[in-house]
């Protein structure tokens, strides 16, 4: 066997391969015998610059293959004589070649029938989105040359129509690809970092191909100038958050040409669509590029694939079902006629942001994204990163539906693009803070995985490898050691971003919010005048000015209150005195509202903001009781909070009450507090109807029972402390309070007895009893 390299013995080099994360090291030694290798790589003596950098790579097996196969095709080019210089120095431009080749094969054959495309791997910016210079490269790349056009804007013709000019876009697009991915692989930040301006990179490219492949279609069709064609980009592509491979979801409109019937102008605008179509995806000599997906279309695949603006406008306003208008969101022209696209947007977008207005709409998306999770295989449901419990489709469907909610009254929400409305509803109070950058993180990370998983091969794919060394590669890819490290942070994430789905996406304050009308939602002085007066309060003018107070100004805390109060001011309105529920929550937010907790708690929980407005609506006693201790108003999240403490548990907490306070006055306060809490306690689940009329008075009484009990206790110590005890006393309960049968504002009625203890004075027990009984009411009198 001839050796790997002089005075370097095969095992040795092995055993540096394995060192460097091969897994093949004798498939390495055997490339690295090649000739146009073993000069890139020069001296093994100490592994060598070139092989420790293929030590960092996702794959440095494939990495190396791939690289033996580019360099083979490049002998004898000019291309060949660029390879080796890059592959001689330590640079940016060497180690984003390695990168590239060592995570996606698909992109190594493609250098390996075009070496020279190695040149587009530069040091410079690679992932900065220029959606019109990549739109010109692919125009170039088809010859393309602007038409004139009678009645409308000059369009661009490609040279040709044949097998020629698609391979020419193809390459094009597969260039440029390259230059992505080789930017996104060798970026100095983490890959989550740089991922929006990779898939924004990723949309303008898609779209771009969508402009030269209706270049070379009109060079198919003569009477393209017949119709003005606009494509519409939908989904990720919409959004320019696109992955690596992917459907490109459209929508076709068109508008005959001036002088040319509808008809036919609509025709001849089908005809275009479909060359588009297959210029992306038919077989040709360069890979196709990926589908063309027209599926969102009005009526599906069932519809005609091209209508008018028109068209298009009067089937939403009548047929739309709920999840069309969710798709919409995302609906951005991206190709064609850009005066017929911005027409289609004028008249769709509208529409879109109403949605909400619909009836049961939060319902019918909630059912969606659990009909998508039903309809996962079994066997894919734990390696699922897009479809499944904790993918990508909880994120998208939980920002979308918050989006669609609170987008009706605050544009600053109408964002297309996944990361940029999350950060814009964490901006305006729709999301806390910690759970909107946790998402963000979940969902960067996962669409990394995506991307990596799918330029491998260049291969749709949204499912985690099973296989030990697809494990490896794709951890190594993203900077993780092994297979289980990154199942271990995926499996985090898929927990963490389920949580967070099922705490926003069934948030209970959403579909109350969206029942409302636009203008309910916006809180505009008219409108809200006029509602308030409509459901019953009795002094709009004051309620209005409570209004403004809790929502004027820029702090996170007045935009969660706009959020709130449209919602609220409906359920205050369902209780017996609306205007004192509201004016009651405006004393309760002026001392709670700078709190972490409570507008947090009204914002995000289950039940918490319709409870405490029925209790402050209903219940003067417990808007007072809560404006004493609005800290009380945690309780309204869970039922198990307002349950009674019950006798043993109050006794228990005034035993330690006054074992740790000795002074008389201080304990009565303590136990006096304790009282109010209680009752409240009680006041708040007979409201909300989670206590039965006995229910209560048997709580109301043992709240008496301890309290009174603990203050005699508090007195006969103190009597002690003096002339010590002279006789034992007791409290006989009377009345409703005998019966257990006490309400809120029951008397205590009793009466005291006592004996005096053996040996003592007879008068001045009587004395002292009669003096501890004065100190207990005149402690207790005013509770």
């Amino acid at each position: 066997m001839t050796a790997p390299t002089a005075g370097r013995p095969a095992g040795s080099l092995r055993a540096a391969l394995v060192r460097l994360g091969f897994a093949d090291p004798a498939r390495a030694v055997r490339l690295l015998e090649e000739p146009a290798l073993r000069a890139a790589v020069g001296d093994l003596d100490d592994g060598g610059p070139l092989l420790h950098a293929l030590g960092t790579v996702a794959s440095p097996d494939e990495a190396l293959l791939a690289l033996s196969r580019v360099l083979a095709a490049a002998e004898g080019t000019p291309a060949g004589a660029h390879l080796r210089a890059v592959l001689a120095g330590q640079s940016v431009v060497r180690d984003r070649l390695l990168g590239v080749l060592g995570a996606s094969t698909a992109l190594g054959d493609h250098l390996a029938r075009h070496p020279e495309d190695v040149e587009v791997i530069t040091d410079g910016d690679l992932i900065t989105p220029d959606a019109a210079a990549v739109r010109a490269e692919l125009l170039a790349a088809v010859g393309a040359t602007e038409v004139a056009v009678e009645g409308g804007p000059p369009v661009p013709v490609a040279a040709g129509a044949g097998t020629e000019t698609i391979d020419a876009l193809r390459r094009a697009y597969r260039r440029r690809l390259l230059a992505i991915a080789a930017g996104d692989i060798g970026a100095r930040e983490p890959s989550a970092a740089v991922l929006p301006d990779v898939a924004a990179c990723l949309a303008d490219l898609a779209a771009a191909a969508l402009e030269a492949a209706l270049a070379v279609a009109r060079a198919e069709h003569p009477d393209h100038a017949a119709a003005r064609l606009a494509v519409i980009g939908m989904g990720k592509c919409g959004g320019r958050e696109l992955n690596y491979v992917s459907d490109v979801d459209v929508i076709y409109v068109a508008e005959p040409a001036e002088g040319v019937d509808e008809a036919t102008g609509l025709a001849v605008a089908t005809r275009l669509a479909t060359s588009l179509a297959k210029a992306c995806s038919a077989p040709s000599g360069e890979p196709a590029l990926w589908p063309v997906d027209a599926a969102l279309r009005p009526e599906g695949k069932n519809g005609p694939l091209v209508r008018t603006v028109a068209s298009h406008a009067a089937y939403y306003e009548r047929w739309a079902k709920t999840w069309e208008f969710q798709a919409l969101l995302k609906a951005r022209p991206v190709a064609g006629d850009a005066e017929v696209g911005e027409a289609y947007r004028r008249a769709i977008e509208p529409m879109v942001w109403e949605a909400a207005g619909r009836e049961h709409f939060v319902e019918d998306a909630q059912a969606m994204r659990r009909r998508v999770e039903d309809h996962v295989p079994p066997a894919e449901a734990d390696r699922q990163i897009k479809l499944g419990a904790g993918g990508l489709r909880d994120v998208e469907f939980t920002v979308q539906l918050l989006q669609l909610v609170h987008g009706r009254a605050d544009e600053s929400l109408r964002s297309p693009t996944t990361l940029d409305a999350l950060r814009a509803l964490s901006d305006g109070g729709y999301v806390g803070r910690d759970h909107a950058a946790r998402l963000g993180v979940c969902y960067r990370t996962l669409r990394v995985l995506e991307h990596r998983l799918q330029l491998h091969r260049l291969r749709r794919t949204h499912l985690m490898p099973t296989t030990d060394a697809e494990l490896r590669r794709l951890a190594r890819s993203i900077g993780l050691r092994d297979g289980p490290e990154v199942l271990d942070q995926w499996r985090t994430v898929r927990r963490d971003v389920r949580r967070l789905h099922e705490e926003l996406f069934y948030r209970p304050l959403l579909p109350a919010t969206a029942r409302l009308s636009k203008e309910d939602v916006s809180l505009a002085p008219e409108a809200a005048r006029a509602r308030l007066a409509a459901i019953g309060y009795r002094d709009p003018a004051g309620a209005l000015r409570h209004i403004a107070a809790l929502t004027e100004g820029v702090s996170r805390r007045a935009a969660i209150q706009r959020q709130l109060l449209p919602v609220l001011l409906g359920w205050f309105a369902e209780g017996s005195d609306p205007d004192a529920g509201l004016l009651s929550f405006r004393r309760v937010s002026d001392e709670l509202g700078s709190t972490h907790w409570y507008l947090k708690l009204l914002r995000d929980s289950g039940a918490a903001a319709e409870r405490l407005a029925r209790v402050l609506s209903s219940s003067r006693y417990v808007a007072d009781a809560l404006a004493r201790s609005p800290e009380s108003i945690a309780w309204l999240d869970d039922d198990a909070d307002l349950a009674p403490r019950g006798r043993d548990r109050l006794q228990a907490e005034v035993d330690a009450l006054l074992d740790r306070t000795p002074d008389t006055e201080e304990a009565v306060t303590l136990l006096r507090a304790l009282r109010r809490r209680e009752m409240a306690r009680t006041a708040m689940a007979e409201v909300l109807a989670l206590r039965s009329a006995p229910e209560t008075s048997e709580a109301l009484t043992d709240i008496a029972d301890v309290v009174l009990g603990g203050a005699l206790r508090a007195v006969e110590r103190e009597a002690a402390d003096g002339e010590g005890l002279l006789t034992r006393g007791c409290v006989v309960a009377m009345g409703r309070f005998g019966g257990r049968e006490m309400g809120y504002g029951s008397d205590a009625d009793v009466l005291f007895v006592h004996e005096p203890l053996p040996g003592a004075d007879e008068a001045a027990a009587q004395a002292q009893a009669t003096a501890v009984a004065t100190r207990l009411r005149a402690l207790l009198g005013s509770t």
